[in-house]
């Protein structure tokens, strides 16, 4: 069964559009990735998900019937804006948030204990909210949203701002939660992360639908078009005839070869300008794919 589906979504505020007919479906059990530049839709597609504004038109269904409110106890959610109870005591916040989705208080305790040990903070329960670092306030606002077991949890931006430490400690947390059968909506614009976590990808822009699927099939879909080149003189690979674009990282650059081009040929040419350490014909990331979509160009296209 499918833990969400959207089907021919609609939302306006006045003149704005911010859903376009939009469908789609969760399955349980799944990793879900929401993707998008800012002002996509990705907000207000989960701000509907989650009943706190509504359609304008199209059918949402939750856990395979329209949303009721018992639904929200089946729920857990970490908005992008992080807000908790900062004169409060960060055991006192998580077990208030438990006993919301029904748990009695003394085994919401025991739940949030055990989760500030997993993610290593078990000293901060009797700390007060003002106290804890950005990182850590993360880490607990993350407890927050899981520690009434949801059957479905959404996580907005859930790794924005924090450091390769917090965010592999989140990451592990995530993916823990998902094999005990919670079903996984996020949105992020941490393209790496995505591809790493994501059972399934669905990439909004302005309103409606332009890509999902499962990584390997958007990678197909767009082919194997890029050249990963590591070059003496990476800026004497710019103007080769036959790329389209060149994104220099430094050591290494990726080069978009434009349609029908031999890149046995623009090799030859690389190698004519300077000297070629590593050259591999690779399928585009999904951050090359999500620029191509919803860079300057797409947009101009989509205005036009």
């Amino acid at each position: 069964m499918d833990a969400v589906t959207f089907e021919g979504v609609t939302k306006s505020f006045g003149a704005v559009a911010a859903l376009r007919g939009v469908s789609f479906a969760v399955r349980e059990g799944e990793v879900f990735g929401l993707l998008g530049p800012n002002g996509a839709g990705k907000t207000t597609l989960m701000r509907i998900l989650l009943d706190v504004i509504r359609a304008d038109s199209g059918k949402v269904s939750v856990f395979g019937e329209p949303w009721r409110a018992s639904c929200q106890d089946r729920i857990g959610y970490l908005p992008e804006e992080r807000g908790l109870y900062v004169k409060q005591r960060v055991a006192d916040v998580l077990t208030y948030f438990a006993a919301l989705k029904g748990i009695a208080r003394a085994e919401a305790r025991r739940r949030a204990h055990a989760w500030l040990e997993r993610l290593e903070l078990p000293e901060v329960g009797s700390w007060r909210i003002e106290r804890l670092s950005k990182g850590m306030s993360q880490k607990v606002q993350f407890v927050a949203a899981v520690v009434a077991r949801p059957d479905l949890l959404i996580l907005d931006e859930p790794f924005s701002g924090l450091d390769p430490v917090n965010t592999e400690a989140l990451k592990d947390a995530v993916l823990e939660i998902r094999r005990r059968g919670t079903t996984v909506v996020f949105s992020t614009h941490d393209m790496l992360m995505a591809e790493r976590l994501c059972d399934f990808i669905f990439m909004i822009f302005e309103g409606r639908k332009v890509l999902d699927g499962t990584l390997a099939a958007i990678q197909d879909r767009y082919g194997s078009d890029l050249l990963r080149v590591r070059a003496e003189d990476g800026a004497a690979l710019g103007g080769l005839p036959g790329i389209e674009k060149v994104n220099d990282f430094g050591h290494i650059q990726e080069l978009r070869i434009a349609p029908g081009q031999d890149p046995q040929a623009i090799l030859r040419e690389a190698l004519a300008r300077t000297r070629v350490y590593g050259f591999d014909i690779v399928k585009p990331s999904l951050e090359d794919i999500f620029v191509r979509i919803a860079g300057p160009k797409a947009r101009r296209e989509a205005a036009a």
